[in-house]
């Protein structure tokens, strides 16, 4: 045991409960101190948004170049939007959960599923469906090499088959055909044409140079 004397609070002037109160006091004080900012403190201004909703919106999307004019509610998809405001019926709707790929659409180039996105996301955006894919009775490579290999059947599926397909040759012309089926795993084939796609996929790799052509069809 130590030999030094005990402390005596009395004497100092403190009694116990004094002492007690006093130490709480501090170290309440300096866990304060080094206490981190609060949520609110931290959280940035609000910014101002402008609520839309939930009354029926005037919406003009840019399809296949031409601005469509339509009035939905903001709860609208896209893949509703062009099928059943519009009457572009190009993209299906099979899964309608954004798992299967028919309804594929690109946006600025790029492809998306169209039921999983509000038509209000699109206003602004250029809209390519597979309508697009044919022009003046001139079919795109890309279809009309799904023509030629017979990759298709029912035909639910090649819509969004066509449109991912273009988009991919698009974003790079000179893609393999490991490549291509890698930008086409997001879309499902329920008849099975995998090794028919494969056929039109390798035509198209290997004659690059057409891949922008358009064929007469008839």
């Amino acid at each position: 045991m130590s030999d030094l004397p005990e402390y005596d609070h009395a004497e100092a002037g403190l009694s116990r409960r004094d002492f007690l109160r006093t130490s709480g006091a501090a170290a309440t004080a300096a866990a304060l101190a080094e206490a981190p900012l609060t949520h609110a403190e931290e959280a940035p201004a609000k910014i101002a948004t402008k609520a839309i909703g939930p009354q029926p919106v005037q919406l003009t999307l840019d399809v296949n170049g031409a601005a469509m004019t339509t009035t939905i509610e903001p709860r609208v998809t896209l893949l509703d939007a062009l099928r059943d405001y519009l009457d572009v019926t190009g993209c299906k709707r099979v899964c309608d959960r954004g798992t299967c790929g028919a309804c594929t659409v690109m946006l600025d180039g790029k492809p998306v599923y169209s039921c999983t996105l509000l038509a209000l996301e699109a206003e602004g955006k250029k809209i390519r469906t597979a309508e697009s894919l044919i022009d003046g009775g001139k079919l795109d490579a890309v279809p009309a090499a799904f023509v030629k290999h017979d990759a298709q059947q029912c035909g639910f599926c090649t819509p969004g088959f066509v449109v991912a397909m273009r988009a991919a040759f698009d974003q790079n012309p000179n893609a393999t055909p490991a490549e291509i089926e890698e930008a086409l795993s997001g879309n499902i084939c329920r008849c099975g044409t995998y090794q028919q796609m494969r056929d039109a996929i390798a035509a198209l790799c290997k004659n690059q140079p057409g891949l922008g052509a358009r064929r007469k069809v008839g």
